[in-house]
């Protein structure tokens, strides 16, 4: 696809074949599949008064794969937020909007601006960023259970 050329992976490692591609929905995620469909989930957020979080990803990424059970998990224990995943290979134009070069690439939006930005799959900044947004006191050992 024409973005794929355009746009990198946020990592170095080899990319999935067309014949893993993976879907991105699950738990309390809303899969966007249109413009129309992005201007109505980021309209019943603002009359709604929840923060999104939109989840720029590709299917061929691996990291993209890697986040996408921890991002629906997530989706779960905020269900204060919405959750949004966009294919940026599906939906090239609104990929170019955001300026998207690497996946995944997360944005934080409180009434359609952007309050926030992740660029990559990592996890524990993901959950800091998401706990930050709902106000939530999140510790090292809720990001991650240490033995001893």
């Amino acid at each position: 696809m024409a973005l794929k050329r355009l746009m990198r992976c946020c990592c170095c490692i080899k990319h999935a074949d067309d014949d893993d591609m993976v879907k991105f929905g699950g738990g309390n995620v809303h899969v966007v599949t249109s413009q129309e469909n992005w201007d109505q989930k980021i309209e019943e957020a603002n009359k709604d008064g929840k923060i999104v979080v939109a989840n720029f990803s590709a299917s061929w990424c691996g990291p993209s794969r890697v986040i996408s059970p921890v991002y629906a998990e997530m989706s779960q224990t905020y269900p204060q937020l919405m959750f949004l995943t966009i294919d940026a290979d599906d939906l090239v134009e609104l990929s170019k909007t955001w300026s998207i070069r690497a996946t995944p690439t997360f944005f934080f939006l409180k009434n359609g601006q952007q309050v926030d930005k992740l660029v990559g799959a990592n996890k524990a900044k993901l959950r800091k960023k998401v706990a930050a947004v709902t106000g939530a006191e999140l510790t090292d050992d809720a990001c991650h259970r240490r033995t001893m």
